[in-house]
């Protein structure tokens, strides 16, 4: 198997949500990152919307890269399938090299640890530790309240709109993965594929 066609971050959540559609966007992402010849590079767990993202990855053709902490791989059930697995000893080394790995990333539903490494790739980019793409996969209204408390932060003084526009929200993945992608900089005939 030759070198990907890029490399997607994704974070998402270790549990698979109540509502069905978060499942469904899951599956979608990894499917759409396989079918184009891409790349995930995900934190390596096999449960919850984690587990889904890698599977319809791998079933739709496409190469997986995980990276868990040792301290996770029993609590978060380290996915064996990976095209390749890579144990680390912290979180941080995790998300450095998770960081360093990807050429966009993408935020789907989740808890305080996709909250985290979302806001954590937004700083580093604000920073200009990276230049890569950041987005947010708002499934189900899912992140309906998140954006509307950053549209507030704007208007009270501790964000400007410079730094919203470092992040690209969208409900659809079908536009908002191809843009993050694009947004990476790849080859026009590289991008005349993703869509």
């Amino acid at each position: 198997m030759g070198s990907p066609s890029f490399s997607l971050c994704v974070y998402c959540g270790s549990r698979p949500g109540v509502d069905t559609a978060f499942a469904k966007a899951a599956l979608t992402v990894g499917q759409w990152i396989g079918e184009r010849g891409g790349r995930l590079v995900y934190g390596g767990g096999r449960n919850g919307l984690m587990g889904l993202v890698a599977d319809a990855t791998l079933a739709a053709g496409g190469t997986v890269l995980g990276i868990i902490p040792q301290a996770l791989v029993e609590r978060e059930w380290a996915h064996t399938a990976c095209t390749e697995l890579v144990v680390v000893n912290t979180m941080h080394e995790r998300k450095q090299r998770m960081a360093d790995a990807a050429d966009a990333f993408v935020a789907l539903p989740g808890g305080i640890g996709t909250f985290e490494e979302f806001f954590e790739a937004w700083t580093w980019r604000q920073l200009g530790y990276h230049d890569k793409p950041v987005g947010l996969l708002n499934v189900a209204g899912y992140y309906d309240s998140l954006s509307a408390f950053l549209a507030q932060t704007v208007a009270s003084g501790f964000m400007n709109d410079w730094q919203m526009d470092l992040i690209r929200v969208g409900c659809d993945p079908y536009h908002l993965l191809p843009a993050l992608v694009q947004d990476a900089g790849l080859s026009p005939a590289a991008r005349t594929e993703l869509m």
